[in-house]
């Protein structure tokens, strides 16, 4: 019998980025309106099959996905108690793929939560319109974000381009209702068995035209219960967070950003966290809490950029007149772009942050800065072209906060640095890897040099390299360009910035 407060008989929810049991949305609002729910995650090959065309087989990104969707998988079993069967797992086209399980198992509606990038935007648009053909409905519902769409507005009804003053208006906005947790398992009850005539096979990497990488190698863990891990580590360390964020060398972040991006900890229960954090810790204690809530409250921010803006998504400058600029091009620019990629520039913190991206997907956010700042101020490339390759190595990529990050570095984006920021390769070294514990760490060819050389070798006496082992060009590369002179070259590139307004 259907109990007295479902009004559907049946539901399907469709996970995508929220890989998780505990607190959410969807599923929430699925179990509490549905005599009978079932689950389904979809390995999409809209978005799987661009990665094989560009032969990114290794894809760490792929590999955790689907340790996660075991774990949820097991965890959904756990969750409905005798006879569930846990997670429906399917490889195709998403759009297609949905609205046919629907059918097949006779529900009424499929619950999901909110995406924010265009192509999933007009992915959902397509499968509701499908269901609704079919007389079924898709329900979605917001889960990955505090505050979303037009939520945070300015007195004028405008969205706020410049951080600080959106940050006011979402600690103003704050309440205890917004980070309120679904309480799931009450209700798992209506988790129902999977029909034995439905195919819920579980698929691997090479099913699917992908291998195995070094993810087991790297320290990342998959799944809630790594994330939860993380979480609980970095909470015995939260009060430093505003000293040690910054020092790539030390363990300052939650290193939580992947696991956000694929949604298997709960946006909620963070911000929940850093604000009760906030208000038990000491006084002048806090400050690490605060800090780290900060970072959270820029993710809201570029969801809600990207949602009014986009046009960014497709290579749109924010600032429109940024999109004047006349960047480096032809083989000389593509010969320093594969240096950069490669982390051989000769300016070491630079080449060891390209280093780490190439070997772990993961890169410190301090690094973001300065290697983005590199590409486009020191050698005059186009921000686009570091923002595809970020996108295609980091585990944690995330459309908004990558174009966000991109366009900061770039000066073209909202709430940028001034286009005459420039940073200086060298002195972001001596400054956040001092003792060179990460340039060692990437770069242990250089381990030999003092603390002081190790920041800009071509420096460094001959004596000293060779005392090292160093020959430059043979076991490093010179630098493939000064500094000095690239910052007056980008000062007259950016000019034309100028001159527009």
């Amino acid at each position: 019998m259907p109990k007295a407060s479902a009004r559907y008989e049946s539901g399907l929810v469709w996970f995508r980025r929220d890989l998780r049991v505990d607190d959410h949305a969807a599923l929430y609002h699925a179990l509490t309106s549905c005599a009978k729910v079932w689950c389904v995650f979809v390995f999409d090959r809209e978005i799987l099959d661009p990665l094989l065309a560009k032969k990114l087989i290794a894809d760490r990104r792929v590999e955790f996905i689907r340790a996660s969707v075991i774990e949820l998988s097991a965890a959904l079993a756990d969750a409905g108690g005798a006879g569930s069967a846990g997670l429906i797992v399917r490889y195709g086209m998403a759009r297609e793929i949905v609205p046919q399980l629907a059918a097949e198992l006779g529900v009424a509606a499929v619950f999901a939560n909110h995406d924010y990038e265009p192509d999933t935007i007009a992915r959902d648009d397509a499968v509701g319109q499908a269901l609704a053909r079919s007389g079924r409905t898709l329900e979605t519902f917001k889960d990955q974000v505090i505050f979303e769409k037009h939520e945070i507005l300015t007195q004028g009804g405008s969205p706020y381009t410049v951080f600080t003053p959106y940050r006011n208006a979402w600690l103003k906005a704050l309440t205890p209702f917004f980070v309120k947790p679904y309480p799931v398992l009450h209700h798992a009850a209506a988790l129902a068995p999977i029909p034995k005539n439905i195919d819920h096979a579980r698929l691997t990497l090479e099913a699917m035209g992908f291998a195995k990488t070094n993810l087991s190698d790297i320290d990342l863990p998959t799944g809630a219960d790594g994330a939860t891990r993380l979480f609980d580590e970095f909470c015995g360390r939260i009060d430093d967070y505003d000293r040690q964020r910054n020092f790539p060398g030390k363990k300052g972040p939650s290193y939580l950003s992947v696991h956000l991006r694929f949604g298997t900890i709960s946006i909620r229960a963070l911000a929940r966290a850093a604000i009760d954090h906030t208000h038990q810790a000491p006084a002048g204690v806090a400050r690490g809490a605060e800090t780290w809530l900060s970072e959270l409250i820029w993710r809201d921010f570029y969801f809600q950029i990207l949602h009014h803006r986009p046009d960014i998504a497709t290579g749109a400058a924010f600032k429109p007149e940024y999109d004047r600029i006349r960047w480096e091009r032809g083989a000389p620019a593509d010969r320093l772009f594969d240096a950069w990629c490669a982390g051989r520039t000769g300016y070491p913190l630079v080449d060891a942050a390209m280093t780490q991206i190439n070997t772990t997907g993961y890169m410190h956010n301090r690094l973001r800065m300065v290697t983005a700042s590199f590409l486009v101020k020191d050698l005059g490339i186009d921000w686009r072209r570091g923002e595809r390759y970020f996108a295609e190595r980091l585990n944690d990529f995330d459309l908004a906060a990558n174009n966000g990050g991109w366009q900061w570095a770039a000066s073209s984006g909202c709430d940028a640095q001034p286009y005459f920021r420039i940073f200086n390769p060298v002195t972001q070294s001596e400054k956040f890897d001092a003792g060179g514990s990460f340039i060692r760490r990437y770069l242990p060819g250089l381990a030999g040099l003092s603390n002081k050389a190790i920041h800009a070798p071509w420096l460094a006496g001959e004596d000293t390299l060779k005392a090292a082992g160093i020959v430059l060009g043979r076991d490093y590369p010179g630098p493939v360009v000064m500094h000095d002179a690239a910052r007056r070259a980008t000062l007259a590139r950016y000019a034309v910035v100028k001159s527009a307004r």
